[in-house]
């Protein structure tokens, strides 16, 4: 299938692009694009694919829930509210698939998704949690995740969604790929880019947002070179006034 990514991704930048859809368990190499949530898209792409919306499912069977990796963050938070279900409360205001945010440990502050996952499903069958690499904001997983598991326990929070969601609201509604850099061990990528003087630092329509530094935002028609100067304007500066080298938390293919 054919996906106009600068209406697809939420950044809002990119061309057409052929997307293999995947809609059985095998081995590909192929670039999983999931909601394309956290992605910028140069001209010249690699192989890129989507899985159907055969793995878009969340199935409780005992004391585990399976879901599909195609399954939208927000169908599994609604979920877990119906049930009654404790741990899933940071999926609030999480775009983006399981699969993707199994794939990068996506979180906020300490409620990261490898707290509460039990074993992932890969073309090579189920893998133990234990014999994945994980930290902050990553996995060494490789292959697509067609199904993320989860030993559950009963519970659900508002009172720790309401936490959660507070700790969203300074993000610009203006589209991004969310958190642009990953935040150094004990300091913050926004306060450091804000620090080197580029908040609201805008190349064409790409801007560095005005609201939270660490949010590169697009005002209409940016384009991934205008980004690339500024993400690249941003490492420089950082590494010169702090030694700190940032690491991005943005996939850029």
């Amino acid at each position: 299938m054919i996906i106009d990514f600068k209406k697809y991704s939420s950044i809002r930048i990119g061309g057409e692009v052929e997307v293999e859809i995947i809609d059985e368990i095998k081995e590909s190499n192929k670039f999983l694009i999931g909601k394309a949530n956290n992605l910028l898209l140069s001209p010249t792409p690699p192989p890129l694919a989507i899985l159907s919306k055969k793995f878009n499912y969340i199935k409780l069977i005992e004391d585990k829930l399976y879901v599909g990796g195609a399954t939208p963050n927000g169908r599994v938070l609604s979920f877990a509210k119906k049930h009654n279900l404790a741990d899933f409360e940071f999926l609030a205001h999480l775009p983006g698939t399981i699969g993707g945010a199994v794939k990068m440990n996506a979180g906020v502050k300490e409620f990261e998704i490898f707290n509460y996952l039990s074993k992932i499903k890969t073309y090579k069958g189920y893998i133990d949690k234990r014999d994945i690499e994980y930290r902050y904001r990553f996995s060494n997983i490789k292959d697509i995740i067609y199904e993320a598991v989860f030993k559950i326990n009963k519970g659900f929070s508002q009172e720790k969604l309401e936490f959660l969601k507070s700790l969203r609201k300074n993000q610009p509604s203006l589209p991004s790929a969310g958190s642009l850099f990953k935040n150094p061990k004990g300091n913050f990528a926004g306060r450091l880019i804000e620090a080197v003087g580029l908040r609201g630092k805008r190349v064409g329509d790409m801007e560095f947002s005005q609201m939270h530094s660490n949010f590169l935002v697009n005002h209409k028609n940016g384009t991934f070179e205008e980004a690339m100067i500024l993400i690249n304007m941003a490492k420089e500066r950082v590494f010169k006034k702090f030694n700190i080298l940032l690491e991005e938390e943005v996939i850029i293919l």
